[in-house]
């Protein structure tokens, strides 16, 4: 069985020889370009810059010679822009404030405050406000809120978010097509598709980090109230950021044809460690008939399953995912409140497939030792590939300081269990 044939099983909740494993095929399933360094060094491969092809999070591009290495079954296609409106190309030198080497995209433009923090620029124009900031001693940005003063009255949904949603390009849709061509026809990948085509109220993208110029509502508490106090304006948004999203679904159904197994269509997070972060009555208000319309869209004309990233305790929501059609939930963050993986397994595992789940990466995989992190591992593989329906990542990305160590001794522990 090949990588292809295994993801294909997994996705339709059914066992393999071995479990599936993910490492960068997505935004959410990454790892630090710092990280990436001292994992590259360690087992001993090409002495070679990383590409840092998302800055938001200072993620590393994950090259073949690693993915062969670790067994990783799953690749990921996209577009070449990144979040602060540059392309991937051209690449250049840069120097992660840990002293890492690295390469970034041409048009990554920086500078300095007086902090000594880390300023960077909408689509590379250092005439504007920067749109990103990484703090002195950080390990990846954050969006600097560029919101002008509101004014109710003139709240426009479609005319304030109208540059950040819109339907793609020819040139961009030539560059996933010829990804996945290769992927398709030169290897045997499993092929996850998209960079979340329709994450509603994401805070990542809220502030515009790829825009010259923001208008309307972009700071994330502000937001949240916005749900109370305009919630026409919410709607608005939605209701032009799914139109888009539904033609560009129709794009990329036209230029991968059938080629993908995953579509990804959103990154929201809607728990905290301890809770929901709105209620399940607002969820079902603002965002439940978007998705649900979403996902119809997918399952009615493409054979793709439908990929959605929510961090946190959504325990309230897990019934609502699974109305709206929800296919794979990402991820799978075991460690907050009520998301044990045994009850998810027990509760969810013939309508999710989980994607993620596989060690923690607020305590066990950064702070652990290496046998704790193997232990770890070995438990939430043994509770969640019965059946099927399971493909192996951390939660969430692995994080710049994270011992090297560690991470070989958790994707050494998948491939012992899979030896089993």
């Amino acid at each position: 069985m090949n990588s292809r044939e295994r993801l294909i099983k997994t996705i339709n909740h059914q066992e393999t020889d071995q479990i599936v494993t993910d490492l960068g095929s997505t935004l959410v399933t990454g790892i630090s370009a710092s990280a990436l360094a001292k994992l590259r060094k360690h087992l001993g491969l090409k002495d070679e810059w990383v590409k840092v092809h998302e800055p938001f999070q200072l993620l590393g591009y994950v090259e073949e010679d690693l993915r062969r290495r670790l067994s990783i079954d799953v690749v990921g296609v996209s577009g070449p822009v990144t979040m602060f409106g540059y392309k991937n190309e051209g690449w250049k030198q840069w120097k992660m404030p840990d002293g890492t080497n690295v390469l970034v995209g041409k048009e990554f433009n920086t500078t300095i405050d007086e902090k000594g923090n880390t300023l960077i620029y909408p689509q590379g124009d250092t005439s504007v406000e920067p749109s990103g900031k990484l703090p002195k001693e950080g390990f990846y940005f954050d969006g600097l809120v560029r919101q002008k003063e509101i004014i109710p009255e003139k709240l426009n949904g479609k005319k304030d978010y109208g540059d950040d949603f819109k339907i793609m390009n020819d040139d961009d849709l030539r560059y996933i097509e010829e990804q996945i061509n290769h992927y398709y026809y030169n290897t045997d990948y499993g092929i996850n598709l998209g960079n979340f085509v329709a994450g509603l109220g994401d805070f990542a993208p809220l502030t515009g980090p790829g825009l010259k110029e923001t208008r309307g509502i972009r700071d994330v508490e502000e937001w949240l109230i916005a749900h109370y106090l305009y919630p026409n304006y919410i709607h608005e948004i939605f209701d032009y950021q799914t139109e888009i999203a539904l033609k560009n679904l129709q794009l990329l159904k036209e230029a991968t044809g059938k080629k993908a197994q995953i579509i990804q269509i959103s990154g929201t997070d809607f728990g905290t460690q301890q809770c929901e972060i709105m209620s399940p009555d607002t969820f079902r208000e603002f965002y439940k008939p978007y998705y649900t319309k979403l996902n119809k869209w997918v399952h009615e004309n493409t054979e793709w399953k439908t990929f959605y990233h929510c961090c946190g305790s959504v325990v309230k929501l897990l019934d609502d995912f699974v109305d709206m059609g929800i296919d794979i939930l990402n991820p799978v963050q075991c460690s907050a409140k009520g998301m044990e993986a045994q009850f998810l397994k027990d509760n969810y595992g013939d309508k999710f497939v989980f994607w993620g789940g596989g060690v923690d990466t607020q305590h066990t995989l950064p702070f652990g030792t290496p046998d704790e992190v193997s232990k770890e591992v070995t438990n939430r593989l043994e509770i969640f590939s019965k059946g099927g329906g399971f493909v192996f990542n951390p939660i969430h990305n692995i994080q710049g300081p994270t011992p090297v160590e560690n991470i070989v001794a958790m994707f050494d522990a998948v491939q012992a269990f899979n030896k089993k």
